[in-house]
């Protein structure tokens, strides 16, 4: 039979551990083509300021959006097809507008991908037109 401390060890491992549980896993689905849900992000912004899975996990997409977006306009740009009034900015205020905008419908944010609304909204906000 296990000591007493032992199994104080063991109980308090196993709390620590479902505390530990990584957002991923009881995150909402992501659409059925497989692509970031408005419902997702929509979770990982209500989640952010308890949980620093949460948190980093919607750094990481955020961060990655407005990069990539910012890069392919950039290319662009160079081209002379795409000229913007400004730069692109993105913080969760943004995110979260965004979302809300183009997907006022709550129930259809698990189908919804998050993406590009939020660039949409990045180049609407940013002055973005393409030349003809």
């Amino acid at each position: 039979m296990p000591s007493f401390k032992r199994r104080i060890a063991v109980a308090a491992i196993v709390v620590v551990a479902a505390f530990m549980t990584p957002f991923a896993a009881i995150a909402l689905p992501s659409t059925a083509t497989g692509r970031i849900s408005v419902g997702q992000v929509m979770e990982m912004l209500d989640k952010a300021g308890t949980s620093p899975i949460a948190r980093q996990t919607l750094v990481a997409y955020v961060a990655g959006v407005g990069e990539a977006a910012g890069v392919i306009v950039d290319t662009i740009g160079k081209g002379g097809l795409v000229s913007c009034k400004s730069s692109f900015s993105l913080d969760t205020g943004a995110v979260r507008a965004a979302l809300e905008a183009g997907a006022p419908r709550q129930g259809d944010w698990s189908q919804t991908p998050a993406t590009p609304l939020i660039i949409a909204d990045m180049v609407r906000r940013a002055g973005c037109r393409t030349k003809t």
